[in-house]
C-alpha cells in the first residue's frame, strides 16, 4: 500500500511510489480516497510501464508511449475536486518550479471506475462546494470549446443543468444532491474528454501551484471573469446555457450577462472567494506572480480551445486586476 499522497501530488511522491511498484510487480493498481491519490496513481502508473521516461517527456502536449499492460488499473469516483478520474487527465505537481502540469493520453484512462454515489457522503461541505463548482466549469468550459462537437454537446449541457440545480443542496449534505452531483461530474468529464476545455483551467492549474488553491475554488473564482472576457469572441453557445438554465435576457449579451450573475450568485451562496484578494493573497505576491502564472496559463494544454485567443500581456491586464481586485 502506498499511503501519504498530498494534495496535488509531488513529482517526488511520484517517483517513490513508482520504484515501490518495480520492487513489487504488481497486477492491479487500485487508487481510493479522491483526485490526489487517483492523479498519483496515474503517474506512478506510466512511471512503472515505462521507467525510462521523466516527467518532461510525459507532460502535455507530449503524447504518451504505449502501455504494455503489466497491470490493471481501477479507480474509485469519489473525487475531492473534479470528475475526470475515469478519462485521460491527470495533474501533477513540481513543487520547485511553482508549476502544476496537466497530461493527457488516452492510455492513462482507468480499466475500472466505480462511480458509486454513497462513496460521496461523507464529503465534508466546503469539499462538495469545490467538487461542485468544478464539475460546472467542465461542462461550461467544454460547450464553449473550440472543439466542441455534437457527441460531447449533450453531455455537457445535461451536466450544466445537474450541476446547477444540485449543487446548493449537495453542499448542505442532501444524498440525493450528492448523487445527482456525482453523475454530473462523470458526465461532465466524458464531455470535455471530448471537447476539452479553456483558460479557467489554464489558470487554474498555474495558481493552484503558485498560490496553493484548491482546484475546484480556482476554477469557481475564474468562470465568471473568464465568460466576461470570452463573450466578445462567441456569445452565441454562452446564451444557449443561459436559455437552458430558464434565465431572462432581451439579448444575447443580456443571457450571458445572467449567466455570470448566477455563477458569482452560487459562489456567495457556497460562502467561495470571489477574488484572490478575498481568498488571501497579498497585492505584493499577486504582482510578483503574475507573470510567471500568465507564461504558464499561455502554454497550458488548455489554452488552444479556449473560444477567445489570449495572449500573457494586452487586453488581459484588466482582466488580471479584476480577478484580484473586484
Amino acid at each position: 500500500m502506498i499511503e501519504g499522497v498530498e494534495n496535488g501530488p509531488s513529482v517526488t511522491t511520484v517517483q517513490n511510489g513508482a520504484r515501490q511498484m518495480t520492487e513489487f510487480e504488481p497486477d492491479w493498481i487500485v487508487a481510493v480516497g479522491g483526485g490526489s491519490p487517483i492523479d498519483a496513481a496515474k503517474a506512478m502508473w506510466i512511471l512503472y510501464e515505462h521507467p525510462e521516461l521523466s516527467f518532461e517527456q510525459i507532460k502535455a502536449p507530449n503524447p504518451l508511449a504505449c502501455f504494455t499492460q503489466q497491470s490493471t488499473f481501477c479507480c474509485d469516483f469519489y473525487d475531492e475536486r473534479n470528475g475526470h478520474r475515469r478519462f485521460p487527465f491527470f495533474r501533477h505537481t513540481d513543487r520547485e518550479k511553482g508549476v502544476k502540469y496537466p497530461v493527457f493520453g488516452y492510455e492513462i484512462t482507468p480499466d475500472i471506475a466505480v462511480v458509486d454515489s454513497e462513496l460521496t457522503y461523507s464529503m465534508p461541505p466546503e469539499i462538495a462546494a469545490y467538487t461542485g463548482m468544478d464539475a460546472l466549469t467542465h461542462g461550461i468550459e467544454a460547450y464553449v470549446s473550440t472543439l466542441h462537437d455534437p457527441f460531447a454537446d449533450p453531455l455537457a449541457l445535461q451536466s450544466i443543468k445537474l450541476a446547477v440545480d444540485n449543487i446548493e443542496k449537495s453542499v448542505t449534505g442532501d444524498q440525493k444532491a450528492r448523487g445527482e452531483m456525482h453523475y454530473a461530474q462523470c458526465i461532465a468529464g466524458r464531455a470535455f474528454s471530448n471537447g476539452f476545455l479553456g483558460i479557467v483551467h489554464s489558470l487554474s492549474h498555474k495558481s493552484s501551484a503558485l498560490f496553493n488553491i484548491p482546484h475546484g475554488l480556482a476554477n469557481a473564482l475564474y468562470l465568471p471573469y473568464v465568460i466576461d472576457f470570452n463573450k466578445k469572441a462567441d456569445s452565441v453557445r454562452y446564451a444557449d446555457i443561459a436559455r437552458l438554465l430558464g434565465l431572462k435576457g432581451s439579448t444575447e449579451e443580456a443571457l450571458v450577462d445572467s449567466l455570470t450573475e448566477i455563477l458569482r450568485g452560487l459562489n456567495k451562496s457556497l460562502r467561495l472567494p470571489l477574488t484572490l484578494k478575498q481568498f488571501g493573497i497579498t497585492e505584493a505576491d499577486f504582482q510578483k506572480k503574475l507573470d510567471q502564472m500568465a507564461a504558464g496559463a499561455i502554454q497550458d494544454p488548455c489554452t488552444p480551445s479556449n473560444p477567445r485567443q489570449v495572449t500573457s500581456r494586452g487586453h488581459e491586464a484588466n482582466f488580471h486586476l479584476c480577478v484580484y481586485w473586484r
